[in-house]
């Protein structure tokens, strides 16, 4: 009989807890949830004050069988899965499918994976904390009620297979919301002047002095006749001051600002920031990486005093402790920390080491000593006018924190430059003028949102928890609501007035603006959602509303509410709208957009979503004759389209003439315009107008296309069709019933036939049994 059984939720973690418990203790994996709502059904009794009807999927049920039989031969049974709702959740699911005694169940938390806090867990148990389960619960109904019953109003409304989400209808509306802006947006010119003085030292040389009128024009003739003005005045130093600036440390990470660091500085998504994270914590490098506190342990205070003392000397330590300020932060635990800070790196996959890097180089900085630095401001006073210019230098005394990391901003603007320095100047000096330049500047747009710039704002509307933030962003994408995209922005030009010496010279430049990168778009179908939702449920849209459920979920979990109520209280203003909803009738489909009426037929011309996604109708159902429909062409959107735009698309498909007796087409699909001859299809190359594809131009992509086909084939066999010897990317190989087959480099594959292809076939599949057999041992 074994003593004790240890549960947590996944083989990595139990791997590294088993390294530190002896023999008497063996230690299994749930492999997370062990039983969930019902997939295809309602699965909550509202009438019994929302009871869940709970299984265990077939997957797991084999899995289940082992832990009961596992549970059954120990004296004791330490239910050992994460500290937050869910994985109270998870031991509590355990403890009731398991059928647990009491009396030989313990609850165990820790929030990193060592020796030290495996037993100290093991010395303090406690119970389940059945709040916490129930605000896992509520969070869980809750979500089923609201994707149940508005999903099928979806299907019927709008479009079949769509589903709705109470925390993911918020975050496309964010980014619908962030789209319109920025095509509502109308960009204003303005002229930044710029100089560049210079200003002699004793010995007579010369050092530039940078500055910056501290104004803005307006309009291209109040630019010129300020550097008129320029042309004859005198420039001296009126005033000049030098101020000590530190600047502290940020926090060390949580949850949040890891998911926007790792986006800035490694370039991960929130979701693999998340994946490599949980890698480190099971590995016991770092603690618990879904925390929205700041804090840090006396125990790390004190590692972190004496790594920085080891590391660059006395100077450069300050202890000190961060507040949480983050709208109802919930979790009790420490910051996302190494575990062992003596350890400045690890082994491990590249992206573990990098993002463990980043972590141990935040934690050490928030421990250390400001940066000191010197700012020095020169102003600069023009004789003949009352503007003035400023310099600005800024020097670094000491660095500090500033020797281990430096934060990052969305915008890069925000990031100072630490090393400009003035050279040394005094009051009523004289300055000669070497170039004054006004330079047409444009006001930028609202950025679209990045992964990690809506997980911030997610957060700041106190919308989401840790654990929330990364499926959501993850849903949203995969239910082609938001599209993860770039914008390649268009060519505008600017104009650069130059006063040098006395004359004032004219340029034209061109600069590219609007050019974005891994940006989240909303589809047309996400946009339509989103309006259909704000329109009938608005409530479920609300930034606020969805805060207070959020706020309320945190009270269940502190026993301060029940969380039958709170499901009640949603639920009877909720239900009621559904229905209403559900029967309401509309003249037009949700999100149609009519654009005019086509010149030719006089028919109306409209946009909408149909079953497989945005088309484009001339006509109506009603008509005798039937509608005339076309795919929305790939860069626009339902909301933009114009009526000339919808009509071109109606141009496609084309005849351009025969060739070879057979007909050959233009015309426009799911993936692209496309050249069509005897039912074999020829993409046209990026950027090409296929408008403008003559028959001369589609013969050549026909003929390019069979020759490349040609080089692709070796060999081929009459008796076995289905056979064939072909070029690859990475050589030659057997293609055979849908599959593909290497040829060994020592073979030349023009001298196999039909008998000896079929031995490289089978020599192929030995390999790859082979490999599975060694990495199914593996994984034992």
């Amino acid at each position: 009989m074994q003593k004790n059984l240890v549960i947590v939720e996944s083989p990595a973690k139990a791997k590294t807890i088993e390294k530190f418990l002896g023999e008497d203790y063996k230690v299994l994996s749930s492999y997370g949830h062990i039983r969930d709502l019902k997939k295809k059904d309602f699965s909550i009794d509202v009438e019994k004050g929302f009871e869940p009807t709970y299984e265990i999927p077939s997957d797991k049920k084999k899995l289940v069988g082992e832990l009961k039989a596992a549970a059954k031969n120990a004296d004791m049974v330490w239910l050992a899965s994460d500290e937050d709702r869910e994985g109270e959740a998870i031991s509590w699911h355990l403890y009731e499918v398991l059928e647990l005694d009491p009396k030989r169940t313990k609850r165990i938390v820790f929030h990193e994976i060592t020796k030290t806090a495996i037993l100290k867990a093991i010395e303090t148990p406690r119970d389940i904390n059945v709040n916490l389960v129930n605000a896992q619960q509520a969070r869980r109904i809750l979500d089923r009620i609201v994707g149940f019953e508005l999903s099928p109003i979806l299907w019927k409304k709008v479009k079949p297979a769509l589903s709705a989400g109470r925390v993911q209808s918020v975050a496309v509306r964010l980014i619908v919301e962030r789209e319109r802006e920025v095509h509502a947006f109308v960009s204003e010119p303005s002229y930044r002047v710029t100089a560049i003085f210079e200003a002699p030292d004793a010995d007579g040389n010369k050092t530039e002095v940078r500055a910056e009128l501290d104004r803005r024009f307006k309009t291209k003739e109040e630019a010129q006749a300020f550097l008129e003005l320029c042309k004859d005045a005198e420039f001296s130093i009126e005033d000049i001051t030098t101020r000590p600036v530190k600047k502290s440390p940020a926090a060390p990470f949580t949850t949040s600002t890891l998911q926007q660091e790792a986006a800035r500085k490694l370039g991960f998504t929130v979701a693999q920031t998340m994946m490599v994270a949980q890698r480190l914590y099971e590995s016991g490098q770092i603690t618990y990486m879904r925390t929205d506190s700041v804090n840090l342990s006396d125990l790390a205070l004190a590692a972190c005093k004496s790594t920085v003392i080891s590391l660059m000397g006395e100077r450069y330590v300050k202890t000190r402790q961060f507040a949480t300020k983050t709208k109802g932060a919930q979790e009790a635990h420490e910051a996302i920390r190494p575990t062992d800070m003596s350890n400045e790196t690890i082994a491990g996959t590249s992206q573990e080491q990098r993002l463990y890097e980043l972590i141990w180089k935040r934690t050490v900085a928030s421990q250390m000593a400001e940066a000191e630095l010197e700012k020095t401001t020169a102003t600069i006073s023009i004789s003949n006018s009352e503007e003035t210019f400023v310099a600005i230098g800024e020097v670094v005394i000491f660095d500090g924190y500033l020797r281990v990391y430096k934060e990052s901003y969305d915008d890069d603007n925000e990031q100072e430059d630490e090393s400009r320095l003035l050279p040394p100047l005094s009051k009523g000096q004289s300055l000669e003028s070497k170039e004054i330049s006004a330079t047409q500047r444009f006001s930028m747009c609202p950025p679209r949102y990045t992964e990690a710039s809506l997980v911030r704002k997610l957060e700041e509307l106190g919308i989401g928890r840790p654990s929330t933030y990364a499926p959501t962003i993850s849903t949203v994408q995969q239910r082609g609501y938001v599209v993860k995209g770039n914008s390649e922005g268009v060519k505008r030009p600017y104009e650069i007035l130059k006063l040098k010496g006395n004359k004032i010279t004219e340029t034209v430049k061109t600069e590219t603006t609007g050019n974005e990168k891994s940006k989240l778009l909303p589809t047309d179908v996400g946009i339509v959602v989103n309006d259909f939702l704000m329109a009938f449920f608005p409530e479920i849209m609300d930034y606020n509303f969805t805060a207070s459920v959020e706020k309320e979920f945190d009270e269940v979990a502190e026993g301060e509410k029940e969380w039958t109520s709170v499901m009640k209280n949603f639920y009877d203003g909720f239900h009621p709208l559904v229905d209403k909803t559900m029967n309401a009738k509309s003249e037009h489909k949700v999100g149609e957009r009519i654009l005019g009426n086509d010149p030719v037929s006089g028919k109306p011309v409209s946009v909408k979503i149909g079953r497989f996604g945005p088309v484009i109708q001339i006509g109506i159902a009603d008509d005798e004759e039937k509608p005339k429909f076309a795919h929305l062409p790939k860069g626009l959107s339902i909301e933009t389209i114009t009526l000339e735009e919808a009509l071109d698309s109606f141009k496609l498909p084309k005849t351009l003439g025969e060739y070879e007796d057979k007909t050959v087409t233009v015309g426009v699909g799911r993936f692209g315009p496309y050249v069509r001859h005897n039912n074999v299809f020829v993409s046209i190359p990026k950027g090409e107008d296929p408008m403008e594809v003559t028959l001369e131009k589609a013969i050549e992509m026909i003929n390019a296309k069979r020759e490349a086909a040609e080089k692709k084939i070796i060999k081929t066999f009459d008796k076995e069709p289905d056979l064939q010897i072909l070029n690859g990317r990475y050589g030659p190989y057997i293609a055979y019933q849908k599959k593909n087959y290497k040829i060994p480099e020592s073979v030349e594959p023009k001298d196999l036939n039909l008998e000896t292809c079929f031995k490289v076939i089978e020599l192929q599949k030995e390999k790859s049994e082979t490999r599975k057999r060694v990495a199914a041992k593996k994984k034992k």
